[in-house]
């Protein structure tokens, strides 16, 4: 198979906790810039002018702005529009409810309009004895739907931060930056107690989802309504850009298949990452060894065969939620949700060298960045997606490379991925570290 390149450029460039984000919690914090004095407002405007094979070519202008109204409080917004395409992304983060100090709402939604939405999917479709399903892991990379339509989402979800470790006096913390790096004193990482280290966050998330296929007067679509209940145990020195300590993460989705066209579905997942420092050089500022493993598994997936033996899944969450592997985050070299089944293992390792070199320093004409410093990464990702949780699930593995560059900007990562698997190169434009 010949390679290919496809740039995806993330529809929010403005935070790191928008739909796509793993985890959906975070940890509540203001940072302040030692080059910007007492001020803790950041602002970011960023045009952008992209042509994709799933968007076609499109201009737009994605902004935000940390510390708006309350200090760790953030507002984003995006708009883009083209010959076939057209968006719309509103986002608020991390609000803190009046008179608590550990309450936090955050909502934020999308809607869209594509050319080519891609499903590696049989719907609700039947399929034929001996048949290879769509998506599974034996499937092709052929093995998709595509076709113009709407792809909309909208959440709201609400964080306690726990009154324990680093959050026992109020919810948020306080870092201080000198350079882009860490000078005050980190919230975590030097033991492993959640009742005198770390950020412990408890998540309750209500989540939508829509996403039609429209070609030849046929209509496919995917809908989804459901609520996660996830923890959060942050043990890192620095959430942003953890250089050591850990974090790990627990949480169950369900959608009870009670509003619009959802069916009823479960899935359970459980995550965590683990940071070493090996200290700074003459050329780099920050040496990190970054590893993080994945676990997920959805109790309601079933596989019915009928008299024919054709089967059909039934009660599983839609090809873009639950076990599902491919894109932003997890298998970049992949296309996005390219693997979905019951059960789901993934592991990835990133070496992160930050240049001791800003490569913007001084350039007056690109100063409205606020880029702190440059990143050079080399990662490596390994995972499956079985009908089950068995030996066979660490068979027939699959893997990819690559390499990335990434930035502080305004006080958020910005990266571009590009990595590379059995099925092609894939290049990735997005907020934040993927773990």
């Amino acid at each position: 198979m010949s390679l290919f390149i496809k740039l995806i450029v993330v529809i929010s460039l403005f935070h790191s906790f928008l739909a796509l984000a793993k985890p959906a919690a975070g940890v509540k914090s203001s940072t302040l810039r030692e080059e910007t004095g007492d001020q803790l407002h950041e602002t970011l405007i960023f045009p952008y002018v992209l042509s994709t094979e799933g968007m076609g070519l499109v201009v737009g202008v994605g902004g935000m702005r940390k510390g708006f109204h309350q200090p760790q409080m953030i507002t984003g917004a995006t708009a883009f529009a083209g010959e076939e395409s057209k968006g719309l992304v509103l986002g608020v983060w991390d609000y803190k409810v009046p008179n608590s100090e550990h309450i936090y709402l955050s909502s934020m939604g999308m809607l869209g309009d594509f050319p080519r939405n891609r499903a590696y999917t049989s719907g609700q479709l039947s399929i034929p004895a001996n048949t290879i399903r769509p998506g599974s892991n034996e499937s092709s990379s052929d093995q998709f739907i595509e076709a113009e339509g709407v792809s909309n989402w909208w959440e709201i979800q609400m964080e306690y931060s726990l009154p324990i470790g680093a959050t026992v006096d109020k919810g948020m913390i306080d870092y201080r930056l000198q350079r882009g790096l860490l000078v005050s004193e980190p919230s975590g990482g030097l033991e492993w107690n959640p009742l005198k280290s770390g950020s412990s966050i408890v998540l309750f998330r209500q989540f939508n989802r829509y996403l039609s296929f429209e070609s030849e007067g046929q209509m496919l679509d995917a809908e989804v309504h459901a609520f996660e209940l996830g923890f959060l145990y942050d043990n890192t020195d620095f959430p942003v850009n953890p250089s050591f300590g850990s974090s790990q993460y627990i949480s169950v989705s369900i959608d009870p298949g009670k509003w619009g066209e959802s069916t009823s579905w479960s899935f359970i997942e459980a995550e965590a990452s683990k940071y070493i420092s090996f200290g700074a050089t003459d050329w780099a500022r920050q040496r990190i060894l970054a590893l993080n493993a994945w676990l997920a598994y959805s109790p309601s997936w079933q596989l019915e065969t009928d008299d024919n033996d054709d089967s059909r899944v039934k009660d599983s969450a839609p090809f873009m939620e639950g076990a599902t592997l491919g894109g932003f985050f997890r298998m970049r070299g992949f296309d996005q949700n390219r693997f979905h089944d019951k059960a789901a293992i993934y592991g990835s390792v990133e070496y992160r060298y930050t240049l001791e070199y800003n490569p913007l320093e001084g350039v007056q004409w690109l100063q409205f960045l606020n880029m702190d410093w440059a990143q050079l990464v080399v990662f490596a990702e390994a995972g499956r997606v079985a009908p089950e949780f068995s030996s066979h699930i660490f068979s027939d593995i699959k893997t990819d490379m690559g390499l990335a560059i990434r930035a502080l900007m305004a006080g958020s990562i910005i990266r571009f991925d590009v990595a590379g698997s059995e099925e092609g190169i894939s290049a990735w434009v997005m907020v934040g570290h993927p773990f």
